[in-house]
Order: structure tokens, then sequence, then C-alpha cells
């Protein structure tokens, strides 16, 4: 990670709301969550200013949003951050960043989903809506929803890192869901919207359910197995056939196994991230280790049977 050498304050964020958006720089400010690559602030009742802060790539992130998501978002069934105003690069702050709209949840890192039903079939109505043929010149994604096999080396190191430090107890059945995902043939449908990074700390819950989706960073084109795989990520134990008869049209069996090879990568890659939160490492998140442990447990158990 590569934080930004400006501190981002709330002194900051109102300077830049008066050079760019004045009418909203008397609203009621506070910091509302530092993300892996933006740090959000809440803007009184109902709006939200999103900073990059830790990643160069962040910038360009934020722009493909502004481009591209409030078209999107009036056609999906949960709320998303919608962006309202662009603050471009200045003296103050050299990046730019974007106003959106508040969207009230808790994330499922923190609190997940527990009311298995409801959960299955909202997160099964949102990519039912969202996976819709993406229209030519749609953003690729960075590394998303793209050819399984392309990831095989990011796989290999991942599972390396995580089973020399004890974190993987099984890598064998690691390996043969891996394996079995990889070897699916490909995607050959048209190239359909991606949220790109559905992991717990992006869905937001309220009850027991899901009530929010956000961060779509890495809003893409490509196989939709990419998002499939947070049946396995996200949903309470049992509720992942509930979600797959929901979600439409029904996915094919090669969709599925991909799937399984994405929610492997994505459990790998939280299990590392939380591990590097509780030893304080830097990029570390400790709230990530225990919904990606409970994904791999339940990817490997299915593969056993």
């Amino acid at each position: 990670m590569t934080h930004t050498e400006i501190e981002i304050t709330a002194e900051l964020v109102r300077e830049l709301l008066r050079d760019q958006h004045p009418d909203l720089a008397d609203r009621s400010l506070e910091l509302g969550a530092r993300g892996w690559d933006n740090q959000v602030w809440r803007l009184g009742d109902d709006l939200a200013v999103r900073l990059p802060w830790a990643t160069q790539t962040a910038d360009a992130l934020l722009r493909k949003e502004y481009a591209w998501l409030p078209a999107l978002a009036p056609h999906l069934p949960l709320p998303v951050p919608v962006p309202q105003r662009l603050g471009e690069p200045s003296g103050r702050f050299p990046r730019p960043w974007i106003v959106t709209t508040w969207v009230p949840g808790a994330p499922a890192d923190r609190a997940p989903a527990t009311r298995a039903a409801d959960a299955a079939d909202n997160l099964a109505a949102f990519l039912t809506a969202l996976h819709r043929p993406a229209p030519t010149g749609a953003p690729a994604g960075r590394d998303r929803g793209g050819p399984l096999a392309d990831r095989a080396e990011q796989f290999t190191k991942m599972l390396a890192s995580a089973t020399e430090l004890g974190l993987v107890s099984d890598p064998g059945a690691v390996r043969a869901v891996w394996k079995d995902a990889a070897a699916a043939p490909d995607w050959a449908g048209p190239a359909l919207w991606l949220h790109g990074d559905l992991h717990p700390a992006n869905v937001l819950t309220a009850d027991g359910a899901f009530c929010g989706v956000i961060d779509f960073g890495d809003l893409c084109a490509g196989d939709p197995a990419c998002d499939l795989a947070a049946a396995w990520i996200l949903l309470p134990d049992g509720a992942a056939d509930r979600f797959h008869d929901a979600y439409q049209p029904a996915p094919d069996a090669a969709t599925l196994r991909r799937a399984r090879g994405w929610a492997v990568l994505r459990a790998l890659a939280g299990i590392l991230i939380g591990d590097a939160g509780v030893h304080g490492r830097p990029g570390g998140k400790p709230t990530w280790g225990p919904p990606a442990r409970t994904a791999l447990r339940r990817l490997t158990a299915a593969a056993r049977r």
C-alpha cells in the first residue's frame, strides 16, 4: 500500500468542498472508513466524500465509478453509493475525489448476514440485475472477470504463503478445488457487468440481511463467475443452493466450477490480509480473516464429498 503524503483530515475535506462544491461545505463531516483504496467521510445525513489515500490506482477507479455507476444504479435492487459530484486535483489535494450518496449499514466482515434465506434472495436479486451485457467500451477488470487460468500464479503464491504461516490445514483440498475450477470451460457468453470485488467489507447488512453494496472501483465487464463466488464468501452456511436457485439465468455447471475457483482466491486473500491485521502488518485487516476461513472451509468440505 502507498499512503498519500498528504494527511486527510476533516479540515482538508471541508476546504476541498469550499473550493469546488461550496454548497456542500457547511454540512456535518465525520470519518466513515479507511478502505483499501479510499477514505470515506460522511457528509451530512445522505452523502459521503471518497478520497484516494492508499494506492496509486485509486484515482482511475474513482473516475470509473463516476463515469459508469450513475447509469447502473437505478436498476439495482440494493442501495449503492451513487456518484453526485467530482472533485478535480488541486493545489490542496493533487488527486481526484468524488461525492456520493451515503449507504447506511454495517460491513459484513463486522456484522455477517444471519438470515440465510433473505440474504440469499437479496444477493441473487442484486447480481441478476447487475449481470447484464456491458456496452462496447465498458472497462476491463484489473485481473477480475477474465480467464481463471490467468490467476494460477497468484493462487500458487497465496496458497504457499498461507500454508507456510500455518493458516491452511489442508492445502491439498484447496488445490483440488482450484484444479477443478481451472479445468472448467471458459465463459463463452457476452461480457457482463460485474461488481468485481464482492468481499464482506464491501457488502452492508442490517438486521441480519444485506442492505447495500459499496465500492464499485473494480466495476468491469467479464465472466459472471467472478461475482458468483460471493455465494461462498458472503452467505451463511446452507444458503448457497438457495442463491443459485434464485439467480437468473441459472448458472451452468462450468460457471459454478469457475466461481468456486474465484471464491478460493478471495478466501486465501482474506486469510492473508486478516493474519496481517492480527499481527499489525501494513495493509492488514483483522476482520477479514474469520469470514475468509469460513469460506475456505465450505469450499474444501464440498470438494471432499
